[in-house]
């Protein structure tokens, strides 16, 4: 029993932590004390803070969407709130990516390009399409379901991108020998292996709550798909992964869930 509570102890401060990299939320200072900054642990609770993150902008669209208001307000208002959380940490990953990996000739160049801190017109263009892609398919999301369905599958979508970041980080090695992905640390396999079994349980519950099996069963296919392609593009390019990589793969993996529902209900 005392083994049990301090694993459940030791998975909410992780949690905390968790919430504390991947958004705007404060925590508590006592999460913190001890702690060497190194997200290596941290990894098994991305799936849970994916949830807890996603939770104020489901709400949202459940109440605006029992409520009728048009879908696309729904839509736009509950990804505007979900990116205000995050600080839009995983949007400035996608940008700089695109600039880094479109506009670079070989990987230094484009390693380069992705630190500085300045937009190009891919990432502008990459932004762009980011927002109106999750707008649009979660809009027909919120007209086809009815709202409790549609306010899971928005938490669903968190939960599932927050998973596939881990795999992208744990498979790739660092891309550069300082930066926030480096210094965080290569995430530890058993930390892994519970972020993957925590998002594979909470991913499958949502999902058999909101959707037919055909439904939810390819776009999670189609999720992890695109972030698979996405990963060995990156291992291409750079030859390892990067703080914005791993943002963008959160980015990749909603966007092709979301779209690939939007086109199945």
């Amino acid at each position: 029993m005392e083994e049990d509570m301090q694993l459940v102890e030791n998975l909410v401060a992780e949690t905390a932590r968790a919430l504390s990299f991947l958004s705007r939320i404060r925590i508590p200072d006592r999460y913190f004390v001890g702690h060497d900054g190194s997200l290596r642990r941290t990894v098994a609770a991305f799936p849970l803070a994916g949830f807890v993150i996603a939770m104020p902008a489901a709400l949202i669209v459940y109440a605006l969407s029992a409520l009728t208001v048009e879908p696309v307000l729904t839509a736009l208002v509950a990804i505007s709130l979900q990116i205000m959380l995050t600080g839009a940490l995983h949007e400035d990953g996608l940008s700089d990516t695109a600039d880094g990996l479109s506009g670079g000739r070989n990987r230094d160049k484009a390693l380069a390009i992705m630190k500085d801190s300045r937009i190009g017109t891919y990432g502008a263009l990459a932004l762009i399409l980011s927002v109106t892609i999750r707008v649009a398919a979660l809009s027909i999301l919120v007209r086809e379901l009815p709202p409790q369905s549609a306010a899971l599958v928005f938490v669903t979508a968190a939960v599932l991108s927050r998973t596939l970041m881990v795999w992208h980080w744990s498979f790739l090695p660092s891309a550069r020998s300082e930066g926030i992905a480096a210094s965080a640390g290569k995430p530890d396999p058993d930390a892994v292996r519970i972020a993957f079994a925590l998002g594979a349980v909470i991913t499958a519950t949502l999902c058999l709550l909101s959707l037919p099996f055909h439904a939810w069963f390819v776009a999670v296919a189609l999720g992890l798909a695109a972030t698979v392609i996405f990963t060995r593009h990156v291992r291409q390019r750079i030859d390892g992964h990067t703080g914005d990589t791993i943002g963008a793969s959160q980015q990749v993996s909603e966007i092709a869930f979301l779209l690939a529902l939007a086109m199945i209900v």
